[in-house]
């Protein structure tokens, strides 16, 4: 469960999570705060002790969503994981349906929202994305694939692995086996949404730069163009045949797609560099499990920081899938 500054959402979720899983025995809620500056964290914590199956990982600062879910991912600790937000709006209750579908033997299920209670705006904006990554980009996006979904944890783990931003496309990128079930969805009962267009555009970029070498192939019939147009140029000016104006506009037109390609390389340079960095997606400075050591702030960080008396909560006993909610 991904958490940013949700304050009291957060014994929400819980609740309404337990009470929505309860027919499920092996079960661990892991949450995952993104550099929270309110109570989040101290809730968390409160959880944490009260109950054996609730997990954290608090990271040093905001890294954002993707790398959320890479840590989540990692950590899951159950055979099956579970995406959902913390703003709940779409209800735990549809976990079964995902889990369900799941059962059939598919690696991924994700929800598909009918009738999505988002401001016109954040609806505009994800079609528009999605319109783009597929149509534009050429990047295997299952059409109105969400993240709530339910993901084989070892599928997951894969996927994490490969240090990629988005999740979702990465999924056809490894041959994963996927499906998208209808799930009802409901306006935020609490707070406001924390993706910003700053974070929307950041994101769109990785998304389109991350899986797509489309832009490059365009670039390099665009600069056999240019290429062609110089020459043309030139031997027009010694021939006589074109003015200043003209040989002026094409040495404007060469330099403005001069700048352009050399943008678009350093975008794709960025990314090279952003995957061979030594810098992690994502560092952690408390923790109720065991962390890897890389990914601990400081080497204490590595060892749980709950000391707690596990309660382990009642079930009916019926037996269900494990999942790990993350």
């Amino acid at each position: 469960m991904p958490c940013l500054n949700e304050g009291r959402q957060v014994d929400v979720a819980y609740e309404k999570l337990v009470e929505a899983l309860r027919d499920i025995d092996d079960l661990e809620i892991l949450f995952v705060d993104d550099g929270s500056t309110d109570d989040s964290l101290a809730r968390i914590r409160d959880l944490s002790r009260a109950d054996c199956r609730v997990n954290y990982l608090s990271f040093s600062r905001n890294f954002g969503l993707g790398a959320v879910e890479v840590a989540g991912f990692r950590y899951a600790a159950k055979k099956w994981t579970v995406q959902c937000d913390a703003d709940l709006q779409v209800p735990p209750e549809e976990i079964g349906r995902l889990l369900d579908k799941a059962a059939e033997g598919y690696d991924v299920v994700f929800g598909e929202r009918r009738d999505r209670q988002d401001p016109w705006i954040r609806k505009a904006g994800s079609g528009a994305l999605q319109w783009l990554a597929v149509r534009v980009f050429g990047i295997g996006f299952p059409p109105g694939a969400s993240n709530f979904r339910v993901v084989r944890s070892s599928v997951a783990r894969t996927i994490a692995g490969l240090g990629l931003t988005w999740f979702i496309p990465a999924v056809s990128l490894v041959g994963a086996t996927y499906a998208l079930v209808p799930v009802s969805h409901q306006a935020r009962a609490e707070g406001e949404s924390r993706l910003r267009l700053s974070r929307l555009v950041a994101y769109s970029l990785e998304l389109f730069f991350g899986f797509s070498w489309r832009p490059l192939t365009a670039l390099y019939a665009t600069a056999a163009l240019g290429a062609l147009l110089a020459v043309v140029s030139v031997v027009a000016g010694l021939a006589g045949g074109a003015g200043p104006v003209l040989l002026g506009s094409v040495a404007v037109l060469l330099g403005g797609l001069a700048l352009a390609a050399l943008g678009l390389i350093a975008r794709y340079l960025q990314r090279l560099m952003k995957q061979a960095g030594r810098l992690r997606p994502y560092y952690v400075r408390e923790a109720s499990i065991l962390l890897h050591a890389a990914d601990a702030l400081e080497s204490d960080a590595a060892t749980p920081t709950v000391r707690r008396e596990p309660v382990a909560a009642k079930s009916s006993g019926t037996t269900g899938p494990s999942v790990a909610v993350g």
